[in-house]
């Protein structure tokens, strides 16, 4: 189960990727504005896309935050819904398959959170493989237990923060080995303020993720 720095050292690499993603994201979209034929002559929409347009050159803050700690991580290969990726935050490799969910929904209905990520990791220097964790998007209520299930069974996980971890490390192995040969996963869990929460992830590609992170990240 993860200490106290994996979860941080997780966040980083999460922190990383998305910072990397909203920067693809503003990349593409001030290229797309500033190519796009305007549908009538205004010029406000002009010279927001002329100021748009020198955006890329933000893509170098990836190599910040590189030599910051290593943390941003490299995509070493995409299978279906779930991406693979090596990092190295603090000079430790660190190999992950990372996946949104398909389908997610709170009771009561629409209740904001933040994203959700599941996370199958490996860390050749502490003689990890294959952990997996959940980061849910909201501060769990303290002392519960969520469950996520999978080929018609259901494991209990721990809660910590707005992390999941498998309670008993004995039945990970199991666990992964019934992700590897289902469709999808689901993960339940409660608020810190009661709201119930149900997240679907498909296991499309995982198997091949988590064997491309395998090789990557070999002992």
């Amino acid at each position: 189960m993860m200490g106290e720095p994996d979860r941080i050292m997780v966040r980083q690499i999460l922190s990383a990727l998305l910072a990397g993603t909203f920067v693809c994201a503003a990349t593409s979209l001030a290229l797309a504005q500033g190519t796009a034929t305007p549908a009538a002559p205004k010029a406000a929409p002009k010279a927001a896309a002329k100021s748009a347009a020198p955006k890329p050159p933000a893509a170098a803050k990836p190599e910040t935050t590189q030599s910051a700690g290593g943390a941003e991580p490299t995509l070493i290969g995409q299978y279906g819904t779930w991406g693979a990726y090596s990092a190295a935050p603090n000079g430790k490799k660190v190999c992950f398959a990372l996946a949104k969910p398909a389908s997610s929904k709170t009771n009561p209905p629409n209740r904001p959170r933040d994203p959700a990520y599941a996370f199958v990791s490996t860390r050749p220097g502490e003689k990890v493989i294959n952990e997996v964790s959940i980061m849910i998007g909201y501060q769990l209520k303290p002392g519960s237990e969520s469950s996520l299930e999978v080929g018609g069974a259901s494991y209990s996980m721990y809660t910590q923060g707005d992390g999941l971890w498998i309670k008993n490390a004995a039945e990970e192995e199991r666990m992964v080995e019934a992700m590897r040969k289902a469709a999808d996963i689901t993960v339940k869990g409660v608020s810190a303020k009661g709201t119930e929460t149900t997240d679907t992830f498909s296991l499309k590609g995982l198997s091949q993720a988590l064997d491309r992170i395998a090789q990557d990240c070999k002992r």
